[in-house]
């Protein structure tokens, strides 16, 4: 079979670079540029020492390299894989937040006398339960998948670690809501049994709503610790953030069902008023390419309008009254923004610039 054509200037130019690595032990200056390769973009463009384009008329690579030529990474390609979610993740970052700080909500109902409170709360979380590992088998795709995760416990792994705080809220707060109801309707004679009954359903109600208040709060950590520039950049705020919003979204809620007590009016002045300095901060504290996602694109449609039901809007409402209203803007805009972070982390994945302007 006879040789392919080689050429001339290419071979000789390998030759040298062979000769000065064996009598010097290194190269000095620019070596041979493969046609195809992820190269710096100049120098695919002018082809070896600057002669010509070094694609040999591949037009898939000269389009690659027109496209890319002014932007960073691998002929403006992402350097890194951005996340694969769909719709199922930011719903279950939502109801995640939601039910766990409404389990929150009755540990502290528990302890301040507030049976009431503590039921309707109590059934919030146990729904937490239930349709959390639900949306997480959905992403996965196949139980089993979901089982698997449970195998390894690494402390240093938010994603290990979310799957370790989910099953014991879920072992928790669905039993610790039957407890609860049970107590309330005094089924079981006084004496012993109703004793032993109302001590499981507060041991319950404690476990859930310690391990809640830590379902609320992973999913910032979790997206917070990867290389995505948008969520890195903002991973000490993320927690504060999503605990806030399902803190609020559950008082929210409560309020809908009718459950409007003075402490849990408080409460939801403190979340709307940390939402609104959350819009300012995220309106006037631009670190440019790194997380410019936040306020362009699909992203930033998304998420400046959630911030402003949750923050600003909401702040409006509660202040002359509105407080049905409030909770409505507030769950809305806390719904809206789990999707825009999660569209701010494929959007800014996609950003070469972002990714490099990150790691500075």
């Amino acid at each position: 079979m006879p040789k392919p054509d080689r050429d001339p200037a290419f071979e000789r130019r390998l030759d040298e670079l062979r000769q000065e690595a064996k009598t010097q032990g290194r190269v000095e200056g620019r070596g041979v540029d493969i046609a195809g390769s992820p190269l710096p973009i100049a120098a695919v463009k002018n082809g070896p020492n600057g002669h010509g384009p070094n694609h040999r008329g591949k037009p898939g690579l000269e389009r690659a390299v027109q496209s890319g030529a002014d932007k960073p990474g691998y002929f403006g390609m992402p350097v890194i894989k951005p996340p694969v979610w769909t719709w199922e993740i930011p719903i279950y970052f939502f109801i995640g937040g939601l039910c766990g700080m409404a389990a929150v909500i009755a540990l502290a109902a528990t302890v301040f006398g507030q049976p009431e409170i503590v039921r309707a709360a109590m059934w919030i979380a146990a729904f937490g339960g239930v349709a959390s590992p639900v949306l997480l088998i959905m992403d996965l795709g196949r139980p089993l998948l979901f089982f698997n995760m449970l195998r390894v416990f690494k402390l240093r792994s938010a994603m290990s670690m979310g799957v370790y705080i989910l099953t014991p809220y879920g072992m928790t707060a669905i039993p610790g809501a039957m407890a609860v109801e049970l107590a309330h309707w005094h089924l079981l004679p006084d004496g012993l049994w109703s004793t032993l009954l109302h001590l499981v359903a507060v041991t319950l109600t404690f476990a859930a709503g310690l391990s809640g208040m830590l379902l609320a709060t992973y999913t910032g950590v979790l997206i917070g610790a990867t290389a995505v520039p948008a969520w890195n950049r903002h991973r000490s705020l993320l927690p504060l953030h999503f605990g806030t919003a399902g803190m609020g979204s559950a008082v929210g809620l409560l309020g809908l069902f009718g459950y409007t007590l003075r402490p849990l009016a408080a409460i939801f002045w403190v979340t709307v008023a940390v939402e609104t300095i959350l819009w300012l901060w995220l309106m006037f504290r631009r670190h440019g390419p790194a997380d410019r996602a936040l306020h362009e694109g699909l992203s930033g449609h998304l998420l400046m309008p959630a911030e402003i039901l949750s923050g600003p809007l909401s702040l409006v409402l509660v202040s002359v009254g509105w407080m049905q209203a409030a909770a409505v803007a507030f769950m809305l805009g806390s719904l809206l923004s789990r999707f825009g972070w999660v569209q701010a982390g494929k959007q800014s994945s996609k950003d070469p610039e972002a990714v490099f302007a990150s790691q500075r």
